[in-house]
């Protein structure tokens, strides 16, 4: 496939598009509802660039670089939409989104949600820094009063006190069959007394046998099958103290779902008891300038099949992995980011090939500041990565590993790093392989403080 792009910062033809560096101008454009020329090509062969765009019906990709474009205001007073709620913020984002996309502007105040505000297509979210912040309320949980099956669109609860309609709610329970957790998320939509319809049928089994609960848990920000948006400026706090945990596979500060195209800029959150910023099978994800502190989970999640994610000059801190490089995530890219205070710094493992890490500041991890996991053999591993010019200080306890490259791990480069231990030596280790890895290459990285520089598991031979 021939791909030429045409725009004011870059002009490219190329076969292989996703070893592009898009530029940053580039990816506010198309991020914020903008233009991008975008030509494609089934055969090889010049074809002549679009000049000048014209707004055609069905021509998602290619549209005029209108001047302006539909702004609407949330806040409390002086807004074209009046409230601090979660249906004000979703009002917004629903005209907007109606109308093909724009701008919702979230005024200085103080937002709380009894739900998700769940995102639109081409529909930028944008506040106003710290001024700006959304609070998840604080959660309360209940049985099930009566089964539900998985056709059915109602519960009973237990206790109703803490429920209204309206709220975003969570309903776990134990599979029967196999004891595995099931995991939904809904919306109230009516009721009387204790009895609750939700918005969209349970499609799960609910069972009392299984500790069926439900609870009022959801992400503050969501996104399911959306593309092209933009997330900035915004605080997000998830208040872990007086809310349960639901982690980074359903829930965080914001969860997106089957996304793409989607940019994350400026935004602080922070007290999930869960992720702080979790994507899911969605690509070319752009994290910059964001912080991400004090989450039970993790700071960071590109999520299971996510590719080409970038996460760039953040700040993670306080949380139990700082970037969680989940299953099958490649050709992504963390550079110049602050991870600091968390268990692990950057964890790499199930099937996670082909990342840079870069000229990040991995400093003070509880355990381990880079970690490539364990995986069950060598097919699961993550392979071909690259660690290159990172200042790594001061990991774990007295028998800490600055970098711990585990199972069959192969094919990955660990150069030009700054590694350090600023403590006594102990029992400490810069760089320990494991017995099973292959073709790690250690090379030019600076390594001072360490009892132990490199260290090679011996292999284990069974009796």
């Amino acid at each position: 496939m021939n791909v030429r792009i045409d725009h004011p910062d870059v002009t490219m033809q190329t076969t292989n598009p996703c070893s592009f560096k898009w530029p940053s101008s580039l990816r506010a454009s198309w991020l914020a509802g903008g233009v991008v020329s975008l030509a494609v090509a089934l055969h090889a062969g010049d074809r002549p660039a679009v000049s000048t765009p014209r707004a055609t019906s069905g021509d998602t990709i290619i549209e005029p670089d209108w001047s302006q474009r539909l702004t609407l205001t949330v806040g409390p007073a002086q807004a074209d939409l009046i409230g601090t709620s979660d249906r004000a913020l979703q009002s917004a984002v629903d005209y907007v989104g109606r109308l093909g996309g724009g701008t919702v502007r979230v005024l200085p105040g103080i937002y709380r949600l009894r739900n998700a505000v769940y995102l639109q297509s081409k529909v930028r979210l944008a506040g106003s820094g710290a001024e700006t912040v959304l609070i998840k309320e604080p959660s309360v949980t209940t049985k099930l009063a009566e089964d539900s099956d998985w056709y059915d669109q109602e519960i009973r609860l237990e206790d109703a006190s803490g429920f209204a309609i309206g709220d975003g709610v969570c309903l776990r329970a134990k599979n029967s069959d196999h004891g595995g957790k099931t995991v939904v998320k809904r919306t109230l939509v009516a009721r009387t007394g204790n009895r609750f319809k939700l918005d969209r049928p349970l499609r799960e089994n609910f069972w009392k046998r299984g500790d069926a609960t439900v609870s009022t848990l959801f992400p503050i920000l969501s996104g399911e099958n959306i593309s092209d948006i933009a997330i900035e400026n915004l605080t997000l706090d998830g208040d872990k103290a007086h809310n349960d945990n639901l982690d980074g596979n359903y829930a965080g500060c914001i969860f997106l779902q089957d996304c793409s195209r989607i940019a994350i800029r400026g935004v602080h959150a922070r007290n999930y008891n869960g992720d702080g910023i979790s994507w899911q099978v969605c690509h070319d994800v752009v994290v910059e300038n964001c912080v991400s502190e004090n989450h039970t989970g993790l700071g960071l999640h590109p999520g299971s099949g996510s590719q080409r994610p970038i996460i760039r000059n953040c700040r993670v801190a306080g949380n139990d992995i700082g970037i969680y490089f989940c299953w099958g995530v490649k050709f992504g890219l963390a550079e110049k980011n602050m991870l600091t205070g968390n268990r692990v710094g950057v964890s790499i493992g199930h099937r996670d090939t082909d990342n840079l890490v870069t000229g990040n500041e991995i400093l003070q991890s509880r355990q381990v500041g880079v970690l490539f996991r364990d995986e069950k053999d060598k097919s699961f591993a993550g392979h071909r990565n690259r660690v290159e010019n990172n200042r790594i200080v001061d990991s774990g306890s007295t028998d800490g590993v600055a970098i711990d490259v585990q199972g069959a791990t192969e094919a990955v480069v660990l150069s030009g790093n700054e590694i350090l231990e600023t403590r006594q030596p102990a029992d400490r280790v810069a760089v320990r392989l494991g017995a099973e890895t292959k073709a790690i290459q250690v090379r030019t990285n600076q390594i001072k403080g360490f009892a132990t520089a490199v260290k090679q598991l011996p292999l284990t031979i069974p009796r």
